[in-house]
């Protein structure tokens, strides 16, 4: 049994510990225009020892040839008893016709599952919540049309996804899509909303034009933009030219999907700027060091040469003794 709330699935499977099978299918469920279903290894996949959990594209066989689907997962087995308790798995994975689904073959193991009082089966039921962002489709057509088209537009761009990097003031946090908030039609992290009205403040404009309309895709737009403000924010010798040119690639993604931007491009550009010195600064201050090091050996040597000349002096002046003459 299943049901769908707030873009949250949660899954109660009632008698769990006298499941036969060896893989549980939920009931389907749709998110972010893709249909997608759980599946449950009760005694583990491959004889892990422990619980696993997979989420699948459903119906994935009958989908055309070349179909994929980029999504951010958070899978929970919930503790009844502790919230805090609860076992998850969070990631960011593309799904297609070799890898229908993601999960984890070990999310928890079988003993701390079945523990008397351990909280994750109360009454015999186990409880699991599910809550997927779709990010990008390729080659669905069953997907709403809103979605299509607003995927089709951020397609234009190609972008690196595993490039994004949190840290503590962006992206260290993501709770489940139910806690996130609503600032100017954007889903935010409680940590991101501060900084997005500061940017909101300081450039009224930014969305003016801004295109897609699905929640899904607005909030990945927001998560590029403020990938690429922190990257600017970062010192000079901390980028890599890779860095840089992700970074150009996520100012074309956030230019495309209608964000205005026109300072961030000057604030790159400057950004650029300054690694050009600060790479030519650390090939002169080298050459430079290694002058010195040069420099420095013939100092040593001349001192070397300097001191034998005076000890041949010394040597000269000694005046011969009594018995030497005699």
């Amino acid at each position: 049994m299943g049901t769908l709330v707030d873009n949250k699935f949660t899954w109660v499977i009632p008698n769990f510990s006298s499941l036969q099978s060896k893989a549980v299918y939920s009931d389907q469920f749709v998110m972010g225009g893709c249909t997608w279903h759980l599946l449950v290894h009760p005694e583990g996949f491959n004889k892990s020892c422990h619980l696993s959990l997979f989420l699948e594209v459903a119906d994935n066989k009958s989908l055309p040839p070349g179909w994929r689907i980029r999504a951010r997962y958070l899978l929970s087995v919930v503790n009844q008893h502790s919230e805090k308790s609860s076992k998850r798995n969070e990631a960011s994975k593309w799904f297609d016709q070799k890898i229908p689904g993601w999960g984890l073959s070990e999310m928890l193991p079988l003993p701390n599952l079945h523990a008397k009082d351990g909280g994750f089966l109360v009454n015999d039921e186990l409880n699991i919540v599910a809550e997927v962002d779709v990010l990008e489709v390729i080659g669905i057509l069953d997907v709403s049309l809103e979605f299509k088209e607003s995927t089709q537009l951020l397609k234009k761009v190609k972008v690196d996804y595993d490039s994004l990097k949190s840290n503590d003031l962006l992206l260290n946090e993501t709770p489940p899509v139910s806690e996130l908030m609503d600032i100017n039609g954007f889903q935010l992290l409680p940590s991101q909303v501060d900084f997005v009205k500061r940017i909101f403040e300081k450039h009224p404009d930014i969305a003016k034009e801004f295109r897609p309309k699905n929640p899904h895709l607005r909030k990945a737009c927001m998560t590029f933009l403020l990938s690429l403000i922190e990257t600017l924010c970062q010192p000079p010798q901390r980028l890599s030219n890779e860095d840089l040119v992700e970074a150009d690639n996520a100012l074309t993604y956030v230019k495309v999907s209608g964000f205005k931007v026109d300072w961030l491009e000057k604030k790159l550009k400057d950004v650029k700027e300054k690694k050009v010195e600060e790479q030519n600064g650390e090939i002169r201050i080298q050459e430079l060091e290694g002058d010195l090091k040069e420099f420095k050996q013939k100092c040593l040597d001349i001192e070397a040469l300097l001191e034998k000349e005076k000890a041949k002096v010394m040597a000269a002046r000694v005046s011969l003794t009594l018995d030497d003459v005699i």
